[in-house]
């Protein structure tokens, strides 16, 4: 049994068509624990091609692979509908703070009807190396780059009530997700199978393009249904036999929530 997701050549044409029938339905996707060689990139190929089967166009990019070292280093990916979103500029990895981050961070700026949101795809190290100690670095990104509209996407393995976020929690970010165990136990009894509260993403309550109520999140006056999700460390636990993480998926819908 795998004890990491590991997307890499080594995933089975079943374990793609599995993975492409869950995170169809959605707009953007993000993926970590990209195998750092060629394999990964290779995977995620793999699995565009099988999305563009679906009958949607979607599109990708691969970053290069993280700093860190030879065994912890990995890719990270995006993956959206062109239908529904535009990328903006081209991805990158985090340059200022990646001696001090483990696995820097991936950045993209996405454009719907004009608006814009940057998503930073995130992997810590695990727990037991203490990935506060690098998280704490996540409320410079904001001064980095003001004129984004950031959201924090990622496994932290670290959960959201961890004083590690309340720097970011004071400039008025929220975690979408409270109290929700996502990571998923390697040996469970019935449906008892999640673990730990790591999984997360990270938005500004008063951001201009998102909305969010009751865990639901809203891009105003938008023609487009928008969904947005942790993606791809997903529930195949029961099914494939892989230890994994339960995506937080966030649908965006068009027009205005009432709050």
């Amino acid at each position: 049994m795998d004890s990491h997701f590991n997307f890499g050549k080594s995933k089975s044409d079943q374990e793609i068509a599995f993975i492409v029938n869950t995170i169809k339905d959605y707009d953007i996707i993000t993926i970590q624990e990209v195998v750092a060689g060629n394999g990964g990139a290779q995977a995620v190929t793999r699995l565009a091609d099988e999305l563009n089967r679906k009958g949607t166009k979607w599109d990708y990019r691969i970053s290069d692979p993280t700093s860190s070292s030879a065994y912890k280093t990995e890719r990270y990916a995006f993956l959206w509908k062109t239908s529904a979103v535009k990328l903006k500029g081209k991805p990158w990895l985090e340059q200022k703070y990646q001696l001090e981050i483990d696995r820097e961070p991936y950045f993209a700026t996405f454009e719907i009807k004009g608006k814009t949101i940057t998503i930073a795809s995130f992997h810590a190290i695990t727990k037991s190396k203490q990935p506060e100690t690098e998280i704490k670095y996540f409320k410079l990104l904001p001064q980095e780059y003001p004129n984004l509209n950031l959201i924090f996407v990622g496994d932290f393995n670290c959960p959201q009530s961890h004083s590690v976020f309340n720097p970011l929690k004071k400039m008025g970010y929220a975690p979408i997700l409270e109290n929700q165990k996502t990571s998923l136990k390697l040996k469970h009894k019935g449906e008892n199978y999640l673990a730990s509260e790591f999984d997360n993403m990270f938005y500004k309550i008063n951001i201009p393009v998102l909305v969010v109520n009751n865990s639901k999140a809203f891009i105003p006056n938008s023609e487009f249904p928008f969904s947005l999700s942790r993606g791809l460390h997903v529930a195949t636990t029961k099914f494939l036999g892989y230890k994994a993480a339960i995506p937080p998926p966030i649908p965006l819908f068009p027009g205005k929530p009432t709050l």
